[in-house]
């Protein structure tokens, strides 16, 4: 038996954005101690990289939406279903127009996590597990 019993949420794009924002963090860092404004705006730039690299394997099915999830789901290397259609609560998947909405777009999102089998569902009150 695991330590917890929910997912941490350890996800490709998680990892692979926290990578990418040591580095930038790193550079950033360097220009600090050196006084390099060069270093300085570079670092800043990697870190800005790191959240659009993130923000986009999130969307590809990399990531997964925030709260709890099934345990099948829990697996680094498992894509997310449900990421095509968005995910409720989801400022990323807002931001890149998807996500539950009204009128034609809701019917949509609808279909297409009917598709996928994602079925919604409320949380597990904190302390609980999921399914």
């Amino acid at each position: 038996m695991s330590a917890h019993q929910y997912d941490e949420g350890h996800t490709v794009a998680g990892w692979t954005g926290f990578g990418i924002a040591t580095v930038g963090s790193t550079v950033a860092g360097v220009g600090v101690c050196t006084v390099s404004a060069l270093l300085i705006a570079g670092g800043l730039g990697i870190v800005v990289v790191s959240v659009l690299v993130t923000w986009a394997l999130h969307l590809t099915g990399w990531g997964k939406p925030p709260g709890r999830r099934d345990r099948e789901q829990w697996g680094m290397r498992v894509r997310d279903p449900s990421a095509r259609a968005g995910h409720a609560g989801c400022v990323g998947c807002r931001l890149a127009g998807r996500g539950p909405a009204r009128g034609r777009v809701a019917e949509e999102y609808a279909i297409v996590a009917e598709e996928y089998g994602v079925v919604p569902r409320e949380s597990a009150p904190a302390g609980e597990t999921a399914g």
